[in-house]
């Protein structure tokens, strides 16, 4: 009997091409399971060294798809997010690298206790089994996620989508020879490119096959696996980012963090959308700010109240408030006071992250209470909002849900939980 018959799934409504597929994830997942962390930070070294080697096949395939991207009028901010260039492939293996040096999450006991009829309890983390993941012209991810589940002890499936196509194929093959050359299973990692967006909807049928899927990309993809998935979801979201300027803000401070968390990458979902700041520090600190990000090329959405101020703005619409730009263009309104801000985060954000810059400790503090967002900051740039800022080597993404994970999801967000008892002949009376 195969797995999917032994699970119950009705294999004739899947390929059975793709379903052999993921029962070869499924049993390389097996095996990863018992694998010690030496043997696994052995394959995430030479996927490092592999990245590093086919540096130049990797970026001539990347060159192919940037072409045709190009061709079909893919957006900037998603052409930004396509490219592999030598120093986006080293940061790669970089962080790699630094997963292999990380504490291996598998095994570790989150509680324990022993019950009074002498039975041991621990509670400890193990791999998910398979992880499926669908992303849009990031090929990046293909490598961040495919380290992070070996070295959660996780196979991954991956639908890196039409944009990313040649490129993903290359990296692939890298990651699966990588694996294969310290004695992994090749089958740890596998692409489902070849069957094209049928694939992805499969996928997502899978249950049984794929124990979590986790979905990167746009809100309308996001959304159509959350709604559609038969297989649990661990969301993650857009980036509708907010920075709110205190009254008691310092200008220098505002002018550096707006200007990073807009300009430094405008492409990524950590980049600020909306600016709002408090009327009482308008006229003191707007006008720099503004001036800085137009003098970096940023087109400036504002209201009225900020084109009264600075006149070289384009009049905001209902919809800017609530776009995920990816470009250099930023919303901007001015509000009345600390509850205005909070009220507009309510009503527009999605819940990634927001920023406060202030020097007035309760209003910090009630920023970071009220603000139901996975990462909330205090006089700091968005962009930091990153699993490899926060040490994490790399993330799988950052999920805006409340279950499981929150967060740049690292190796532990990668992994599960179960409960060992350890009795000596007892029985429940």
């Amino acid at each position: 009997m195969s797995i999917t018959e032994a699970r119950g799934l009705e294999s004739e409504t899947l390929d059975p091409a793709l379903v052999a597929t993921l029962e070869r994830a499924k049993t390389a997942s097996r095996a990863l399971s018992t694998v010690t962390a030496d043997v696994k930070n052995r394959g995430l070294l030479a996927i490092a060294d592999a990245v590093r080697s086919n540096t130049a096949e990797i970026i001539r395939a990347n060159a192919v798809d940037l072409d045709r991207g190009r061709e079909n009028g893919l957006a900037a901010g998603l052409v930004d997010r396509l490219r592999l260039d030598e120093s986006r492939l080293e940061g790669l293996a970089t962080a790699t690298e630094l997963i292999a040096s990380l504490v291996d999450p598998v095994g570790e006991v989150l509680r324990g206790k022993v019950l009074p009829n002498g039975l041991q309890l621990t509670q400890v983390r193990v791999p998910f089994g398979v992880v499926g993941a669908i992303y849009e012209a990031r090929p990046n991810v293909t490598v961040d996620i495919a380290a992070l589940a070996l070295k959660s002890g996780n196979a991954v499936v991956l639908r890196g989508g039409s944009a990313a196509e040649d490129t993903n194929r290359v990296l692939v093959r890298v990651l699966q020879e990588a694996l294969e050359s310290v004695g992994l299973p090749r089958d740890a990692v596998q692409t489902i490119d070849e069957f094209g967006r049928r694939g992805a909807t499969e996928l997502m049928r899978a249950r049984g096959l794929v124990d979590v899927l986790i979905p990167r990309g746009s809100a309308q993809l996001i959304d159509t696996v959350v709604r559609e998935s038969k297989v649990p979801v661990i969301e993650t979201g857009a980036g509708v980012v907010h920075v709110f300027v205190d009254e008691s803000a310092d200008e220098g401070w505002a002018v550096d963090i707006v200007h990073n968390a807009k300009v430094q990458r405008p492409s990524v979902c950590n980049a600020l959308e909306t600016l709002l700041v408090h009327r009482s520090a308008a006229d003191r600190i707007l006008p720099s700010v503004l001036a800085d990000l137009r003098g970096a090329g940023v087109t400036i959405h504002a209201d009225e109240a900020t084109r009264a101020l600075f006149a070289d703005a384009v009049p905001a619409t209902d919809d800017d408030w609530s776009t995920e730009y990816m470009s250099l263009d930023i919303s901007v309104r001015i509000v009345d006071d600390l509850d205005a801000a909070l009220d507009h985060i309510r009503r527009y954000s999605t819940r990634h992250t927001e920023s406060i810059i202030s020097n007035d400790v309760r209003s910090t503090e009630r920023f970071l209470a009220e603000v139901d967002s996975a990462v909330v900051m205090v006089n700091a740039s968005t962009r930091f909002t990153d699993g490899g800022e926060f040490g994490f080597g790399a993330e799988v993404g950052i999920s805006t849900q409340k279950l499981h994970a929150r967060g740049p999801m690292g190796l532990p967000e990668l992994t599960s939980t179960k409960w060992i008892v350890r009795g000596a002949g007892q029985v429940r009376g």
